[in-house]
């Protein structure tokens, strides 16, 4: 992985675990929440989009509509599922599972179906750094409860989304060959009209959502699309079974901030599964 690919998914990692802090203390209604920061997204994106595709020549058929389509129903299904769990169960336990699950599952897909050949020692940091995220998860991925049941549930789910959407993602940006921005803005927008029915039956919750949740929806509405955006430039020059290991660091940088932020204990095993975790990231960056 070059210096610079690695730089984009990084950065885009500190963004992730940030924005899906400020999810966890969400207070409205779920549905509306997810539909609110979805179209800030959307809203923020098109216009970027749309210079960009008048800056560029290339012309799309059905590729880019159809592409950003898909995604956008993926999406809808992890932010739903994960925002679910984080109302169920601690964002200790649905948080890592997700990002665990979804490296794992994206490395084999892209290996057996996208025939992407990472070197050895790639995979085996991918499979290091899923080791990292296991140990700052800690003992609370293996207590008992129906707290941790769930979040193991609405872990693993949500792990199966992210997988679907980033191979997915990989594939529209590497085979379709399309424009990150405008491929994303135009997926922000379908994310917020696919909701759209749905939120209408809750229209009358909208106001106190967003009364509660202003804050969040412009946090979560500007640094979501930011992380995003910044992985899929990376997939367009690294193989995506590289990308999504490198990417789940998210994990570590979430655990340190909820340990400062919210005084969350174990600090020194969060901070071992910090060190094997950029242990994984520099074989995969090697």
């Amino acid at each position: 992985m070059s210096t610079e690919a690695l730089a984009l998914v990084l950065t885009a990692a500190v963004f992730h675990a940030t924005w899906n802090l400020a999810a966890k203390t969400s207070r409205g209604d779920t549905t509306v929440f997810v539909w609110l920061y979805f179209s800030l997204g959307g809203l923020l994106c098109l216009p970027v989009g749309l210079v960009q595709m008048l800056r560029t020549s290339a012309s799309y058929g059905w590729e880019l509509p159809g592409a950003a389509l898909f995604t956008a129903l993926l999406h809808v299904g992890y932010a739903m599922l994960l925002q679910t769990g984080y109302r169920r169960a601690d964002l200790g336990v649905v948080y890592p599972v997700a990002r665990g699950v979804g490296p794992v599952l994206t490395m084999v897909i892209a290996v057996g179906l996208l025939g992407e050949r990472p070197e050895t020692s790639a995979l085996l940091g991918g499979l290091v750094v899923i080791g990292g995220i296991l140990i700052v998860a800690g003992r609370r991925l293996f207590g008992g409860g129906k707290r941790v049941s769930a979040g193991l549930f609405y872990g693993t789910a949500t792990g199966i989304a992210i997988a679907a959407y980033t191979v997915w993602d990989s594939f529209s940006m590497t085979r379709l060959d399309l424009e990150p921005i405008l491929y994303f803005a135009l997926s922000s927008v379908f994310q917020s009209l696919v909701m759209l029915p749905w939120v209408l039956r809750r229209r009358a919750l909208i106001p106190a959502t967003w009364r509660i949740d202003h804050r969040l929806v412009g946090i979560i509405g500007v640094l979501s699309p930011l992380a995003y955006i910044l992985v899929l430039y990376a997939m367009t020059t690294t193989p995506v079974a590289l990308v999504a290991p490198v990417r789940e660091s998210s994990i570590v940088i979430g655990a340190l901030l909820a340990w400062w932020l919210f005084k969350e204990p174990d600090p020194v095993r969060r901070v071992l599964g910090a060190v094997v975790v950029c242990a994984g990231v520099a074989l995969i960056a090697g």
